[in-house]
């Protein structure tokens, strides 16, 4: 079996750690296709992808116009060429179905080798696209044999759309070879605190607005007696104006934002928090999809507060890895950091809960194997006449 995956993601190595594990499941030849140039939404610019040392297979690397921009970029390729010479089993472009290049890629398939090909979705808020975005969507829609949502809202949203098709959850996973409390947490922990008593909260992300920052300083300015200190990994246009707040209130000491970080160096970060943060805010165009470095930090043995914003509440409550708060009210999340900065045995609680549930339900091994299940199914007896059927529009 050969599969040809599309991700703009998997420019960041850690990322084609997923197919790693289906490579070791099955024996699967696995090929993916990333930008050769691409702006990381955590900081850092990707300008020659490096290699998962794990992954064995072929990494093709092709530059894309707009880079960075998740649903305009499009490869700088036909693609016909390249499927006709990788000629795999199926195809799967992990992108949304409304983007620039999976229409690119679903019409090179089109145009070529008609294999069985599916797409990716996290978007969980409804949105009607204007020409020609519409007609792209519907385009996929019709020659999609299967699709992943990441959330159940995701395929919610999807069914709304009017996409029929198979549709298995494929929510974040973490490898609990990458996320765990590493040994050089505890130095680390210590170079980035003042004093044993500080209690470290971290945050890793983007910093934009939409991830609640002012909510934030204003939340820490309401808890400036107690320990700790705060930790900001990851860069944003929303940086200076949280900066100014933090000033405002006099805690530019306590608060070091650290800007990019390489996503292998992340794990270690994440371990050597006392507590994580994620104070995301829902706007009309957007909420939060996921939240993957939830299960990320509890995996590295590091409880969460996050707001309900998205699909936040459901990965907490799920886990019993940390505390809740309502969105954009800075009294109720100064109430929850509060609550884990004075209570070390219930961060601790918090913690095992939380990487129990991680290990057992969001490990790499599991999700694997729901990818491996679908593309199995659509390979092995595929309905030849339903796909001559959907490709014969376009030829």
């Amino acid at each position: 079996m050969k599969v040809l995956v599309i991700s703009h993601s998997c420019v960041t190595p850690v990322y084609q750690q997923f197919y790693v594990e289906i490579q070791n499941q099955t024996g699967w030849e696995i090929v993916i296709a990333v930008p050769s140039n691409w702006k990381g939404e955590y900081g850092g610019e990707v300008t020659d992808p490096e290699r998962w040392p794990d992954y064995k297979g072929e990494l093709l690397s092709i530059p894309v116009w707009l880079p960075g921009h998740i649903p305009l970029h499009v490869y700088r390729s036909t693609f016909i060429n390249l499927l006709k010479q990788v000629n795999p089993d199926a195809i799967y472009v992990h992108h949304e179905p409304y983007g620039a290049a999976t229409a690119q890629i679903y019409l090179a398939n089109a145009l070529s080798i008609k294999k069985p090909i599916g797409f990716f979705t996290w978007q969980n808020i409804y949105k009607r696209y204007p020409a020609p975005f519409h007609q792209t969507q519907s385009f996929v829609f019709r020659q999609s044999s299967f699709a992943f949502a990441g959330s159940r809202s995701a395929e919610e949203v999807l069914r709304e759309k009017g996409y029929t098709g198979s549709c298995p959850l494929l929510p974040g996973s973490v490898d609990p070879n990458i996320y765990f409390p590493c040994p050089q947490a505890q130095p680390l922990k210590e170079t980035l605190r003042q004093s044993e008593d500080e209690v470290l909260i971290g945050y890793v992300g983007r910093i934009v607005e939409s991830k609640g920052f002012k909510t934030l300083a204003q939340a820490l300015g309401k808890i400036q007696d107690l320990p700790w200190r705060m930790v900001v990994v990851g860069s944003g246009d929303y940086q200076p104006e949280f900066l100014k707040m933090i000033d405002q209130l006099g805690l530019s000491s306590r608060v070091d934002c650290l800007g990019y970080i390489p996503h292998e160096e992340v794990a270690a970060y994440l371990a050597a928090f006392d507590l994580l943060v994620l104070p995301s805010e829902t706007r009309s165009n957007w909420k939060e999809q996921f939240g993957r470095v939830i299960i990320e930090a509890m995996a590295c043995l590091t409880p969460v507060v996050g707001s309900n914003s998205g699909e936040i509440p459901n990965l907490i409550t799920e886990t019993g890895g940390g505390l809740i708060f309502e969105e954009g009210n800075p009294d109720a999340l100064s109430q929850q950091v509060a609550t884990l900065v004075q209570d070390a045995a219930l961060r601790e609680q918090m913690a095992e809960q939380g990487k129990a549930v991680v290990l057992s339900q969001y490990n790499s091994a599991a999700i694997a194997r729901r990818f491996i299940s679908e593309i199995e199914r659509v390979t092995a007896n595929p309905n030849k006449a339903s796909i001559e059927k959907a490709f014969a529009s376009v030829e």
